[in-house]
């Protein structure tokens, strides 16, 4: 275990704070930089004993302020407020902050496939922030999580109804992490670094059909779900766009076997226990 508090940015959202949970359950000391202190979520991590500070991923400063005597950092960036160009500051900011202070370990979550030359947007913008990082002197370790199961929540609404949108045909796979796996991943990570310096891992806890999708969702809510393929022209937005053209493509290239095998520990979540999980019960 490491000594000191791991610093996890964006502690409030998806992946922070499932990379949170999992540090509290192995009693790890966390600092968690987010927006707002006072906001619902900060004020439900301070009341768990964690030391909540303000700050910002684009500011220099307030990341090095944060990592100040941090024993290791959970870095993420995100496109989707600002765009790509504004992901690739983020990260360089949060890679200067980290060499300014010698952070002793990065912990950075980029997305699986970043390396593949996908022409996905906000896959490139985060393939420019690992080769920096890599080109830094910084110790650090990448990962690179699949598409996660949560995105199917965006269209809860449809899938109560009874259809599960997807571009992609009934018997194409799609490799996807639960963000429990995910937040267990890092933290054994972030507390046991030594193993994990200068590598580069793709998560995936599953890889369900469509079809196989909407039986586990029909299981889940005792009641038919089927597949209806989005035609990937009907998508507007250009990342996503490109995303789906991806997937429906060359798509993730996780060793998924070989991954469960060397690490048994994450438990590892199937669809099909996470759609009744999400969805058992609901009317």
């Amino acid at each position: 275990m490491v000594e000191g508090p791991v610093l996890v940015l964006g502690a409030t959202g998806g992946q922070g704070g499932a990379v949170s949970a999992a540090l509290l359950a192995r009693g790890a000391r966390i600092r968690a930089l987010v927006r707002d202190p006072a906001d619902g979520s900060a004020r439900r991590l301070a009341d768990r004993g964690v030391e909540v500070v303000a700050g910002s991923l684009g500011d220099e400063a307030s990341l090095a302020a944060a990592m100040d005597r941090a024993a290791g950092v959970f870095a993420l960036t995100t496109p989707f407020e600002a765009g790509v160009d504004a992901e690739v500051a983020q990260g360089r900011a949060i890679v200067a902050a980290a060499r300014r202070t010698r952070v002793p370990h990065l912990l950075f979550s980029s997305v699986a496939g970043a390396n593949q030359h996908s022409g996905v947007p906000h896959f490139d913008s985060k393939a420019v922030i690992e080769i920096e990082l890599a080109a830094a002197d910084v110790p650090y370790t990448i990962l690179g999580p699949t598409y996660f199961f949560d995105n199917a929540l965006g269209g809860a609404e449809r899938i109560r109804a009874g259809i599960l949108d997807l571009p992609l045909p009934t018997d194409r796979s799609l490799q996807q992490l639960a963000r429990a796996d995910m937040g267990t991943f890092a933290a054994e990570v972030l507390t046991n670094p030594g193993g994990y310096l200068g590598r580069r891992i793709e998560l995936a806890s599953d890889a369900p059909t469509p079809t196989q999708m909407a039986t586990a969702l029909s299981g889940a809510l005792g009641r038919p779900v089927r597949h209806e393929q989005t035609p990937v022209d009907a998508i507007g937005n250009p990342d996503m766009h490109a995303m789906w053209t991806f997937l429906n493509g060359a798509g993730y290239r996780v060793d998924i076997p070989a991954l469960h095998a060397a690490h048994p520990d994450v438990g590892w979540t199937r669809f099909a226990d996470w759609a009744k999980d999400t969805f058992g019960g609901a009317s």
